[in-house]
């Protein structure tokens, strides 16, 4: 990496990433000097600068940026090279302006200690107090105080950086939410003998309230597990949190009496959460040795079963959703996925996605690319259904899009 200004870094915040509304602020004035060594002496001992950065780039030039004492600008010492035509630049300086809670105090200070001053600080039409000086190669600065209309520029600059840092902490904040979510899915899938089963989650935000997962039952069964939380961002990722610690708490007692392990999930998210938060979700219990599938919709979209000979089957509602109601009832319905029989749980964020014109992807489309692509492996199988729904939109995401997809084996 080149060690020119661009690439070095000073004692700068962090920049926004923002697409939008791109981070800027200016870097630094330059200073055209004989000198640079001498210079940079003058700013140190006799205004109480600091030298934040002396070093040579591109094996050649030498850039020295200083700093007043709160650190926010930076006055980059440029000694142009022998005839070069901005040698005519040095002494000529005259717009730097430095500002003061106190203009009095700062000129006897620098008169003491040799600093060259034009005239004693003076009142100027508009009540503030200014004074000029300049540095040993003649360039000139203003030394100004903190009048009303500087105290509202301030104000106003400080507000600014608050902001700034505040999104600045929320982006940081966001992204290790994010790390903490990614880690709520899935980290491995029990192996199955006649089973074969991938899950994906692509989500609109840093984090979401779409929620997929594979839950070991023991003696060979396995939970398949799909769901969306009410509300979007944050407030979703933690009902999403909610209802993984839920499901995974309970799922002792899921193989033996899934009716009593839903009703004990609702329970908990109903409890812990406010009035109006609700999931929808799929559990779909499916036992190793018989091929059988026993699940249960809340309220979710239909899981979509298609068979070998191309006849498709759909897993329609059989409850209500999770979390809005006390008193809460399951049924349970029961199918088989046969060998080459694909099974495909999803969100919204699927058939809602729309594009240019308002279409919505719609079911329709998905089980037509299900069905182009019903050869490949699961994992294959979900890469292209993702591929198909950007492009039908390739625009921003507005949803999350998970999927679950499980095929029979042979």
């Amino acid at each position: 990496m080149s060690n020119s200004p661009q690439n070095r870094r000073v004692r700068l915040d962090d920049p926004r990433l923002d697409r939008d509304d791109p981070y800027l602020r200016i870097l630094c004035v330059n200073v055209y000097v004989r000198d640079q060594d001498k210079s940079a002496r003058f700013f140190v001992d006799q205004l109480g600068f600091s030298v934040l950065v002396d070093d040579n780039y591109d094996g050649a030039n030498r850039w020295v940026a200083i700093s007043p004492p709160d650190g926010n600008t930076l006055l980059s010492l440029i000694a142009p090279a022998p005839k070069s035509p901005d040698q005519k630049l040095i002494g000529h300086g005259k717009h730097t302006v430095l500002v003061t809670e106190d203009v009095e105090k700062k000129y006897k200070e620098w008169s003491k200690r040799g600093v060259k001053f034009h005239a004693p600080p003076q009142t100027t039409l508009w009540g503030g107090i200014v004074t000029t000086f300049e540095d040993i190669d003649g360039n000139s600065f203003a030394l100004i105080g903190l009048d009303t209309f500087v105290r509202e520029l301030e104000e106003h600059r400080r507000a600014a950086a608050e902001k700034i840092e505040a999104e600045r902490r929320t982006a940081q904040e966001l992204e290790i939410a994010k790390q903490v979510q990614a880690r709520l899915f899935p980290q491995n899938s029990p192996p199955l003998r006649t089973l074969n089963y991938a899950g994906i989650c692509i989500q609109a935000r840093q984090v979401g309230g779409d929620y997929y997962d594979f839950l070991n039952l023991g003696r060979q069964r396995l939970g398949l597990v799909i769901g969306d939380t009410s509300g979007k961002g944050i407030g979703a990722a933690l009902l999403m949190a909610n209802l993984q610690a839920n499901l995974r708490s309970q799922s002792a007692v899921a193989s033996e009496q899934p009716q009593v392990f839903l009703k004990s999930v609702n329970q908990l998210f109903w409890a812990n959460t406010t009035d109006s938060s609700y999931a929808t979700l799929v559990f779909a219990e499916y036992d190793d040795s018989s091929r059988r599938v026993r699940y249960a919709n809340c309220g979710h979209y239909p899981g979509l079963l298609f068979r070998s000979d191309g006849a498709l089957e759909k897993l329609g509602s059989t409850s209500t959703v999770l979390g809005l109601f006390n008193e809460w009832e399951c049924t349970l319905a029961e199918n088989e996925l046969s060998p080459g029989d694909t099974l495909v749980l999803y969100t919204d964020g699927v058939t809602d996605t729309f594009n240019d014109k308002g279409e919505d992807f719609g079911e329709d489309r998905l089980i037509e690319v299900v069905r182009n692509h019903r050869k490949l492996a699961p994992e294959p199988m979900l890469t292209a259904v993702v591929n198909e729904v950007r492009r039908f939109n390739p625009h921003e995401q507005h949803d999350d899009i998970t999927m679950i997809v499980a095929k029979g084996r042979k």
